[in-house]
């Protein structure tokens, strides 16, 4: 059915299947759910109570985007227009490369649950990072490897690949907004946020897409160093992989200016 609106007598004259199918491709009103609730049918009750859940959750989702969109919101009324979003990831762990998103979203962008990249479960960073994609006007990703972080140490191998990621775009943005405490080497105006892919939509999305190139890149080394299980730790410092060093010594890809690392260096090279 392609009606909008749909009325008490016409629920009463559909079947169960039939509405479940008409609300599978229509967004239910609270009008639609209060005439389903009505309905003497237990089936068509509980498709009510499911709509109501659903609503909820997507009323929920958007007041979620709309708190974190805020601040991007004060500065395009002060005429900042491509406002670009950067993070890092893989700061911490003890092989694999520093992988930095940059990201500009259009002002009328909507993607429901983009969160924090540390808070969504693996599939679901994948299909976000689909769409960020999809409706970003740039985004670019790029990777700082092993020995250089161990030629010029993380945080300036975190700080290059940011600035990396940034000229990489193929849109030039006129406001940085930057997780963390770093600040890039750039002329365009700029401002640290802490805990920014948790605050901001632009930033969140730019921590999405380096996390998830990056997870992508450690589970193929998998195939290359099996011993340390990097596609299910993804590089960091479990207490399987470090068990793992401890007994094979480090690989190629691991991060020699790290202190365990370091430490594990006699037992040679698997």
């Amino acid at each position: 059915m392609a009606r909008d609106k749909i009325s008490a007598t016409k629920i009463r004259e559909m079947t169960i299947k039939e509405l479940k199918d008409f609300y599978a491709q229509k967004k239910p009103e609270a009008e639609d759910i209060e005439l389903l609730t009505a309905d003497h049918r237990k089936g068509v009750q509980r498709l009510a109570s499911r709509l109501k859940r659903k609503l909820k959750e997507e009323k929920k989702l958007q007041q979620q985007w709309e708190s974190k969109e805020a601040y991007c919101n004060k500065l395009r009324s002060r005429g900042y227009e491509r406002i670009c979003g950067i993070d890092e990831a893989g700061r911490g762990p003890l092989a694999g490369p520093v992988a930095a998103g940059a990201v500009i979203l259009p002002p009328d962008c909507y993607i429901p649950g983009l969160d924090d990249s540390k808070k969504i479960s693996a599939s679901r960073r994948q299909e976000l990072a689909e769409e960020i994609k999809a409706k970003a006007l740039a985004w670019e990703v790029q990777l700082i490897p092993n020995t250089k972080i161990d030629e010029i140490n993380i945080l300036r191998a975190a700080s290059l690949a940011m600035e990396k990621a940034l000229t990489g775009l193929n849109s030039e943005p006129d406001y940085l907004l930057v997780d963390g405490e770093m600040t890039i080497n750039s002329s365009i105006p700029q401002e640290k946020v802490i805990d920014g892919d948790a605050r901001i939509n632009v930033i969140a999305a730019a921590s999405i897409l380096a996390k998830v190139t990056r997870d992508a890149l450690m589970v193929k080394y998998h195939d290359q160093y099996p011993h340390y299980n990097f596609a299910s730790n993804k590089g960091y410092g479990t207490a399987e992989h470090i068990a793992a060093l401890e007994k094979h010594g480090p690989s190629p890809l691991h991060r020699q200016s790290f202190q365990v690392v370091a430490d594990n260096a006699v037992n040679g090279q698997s």
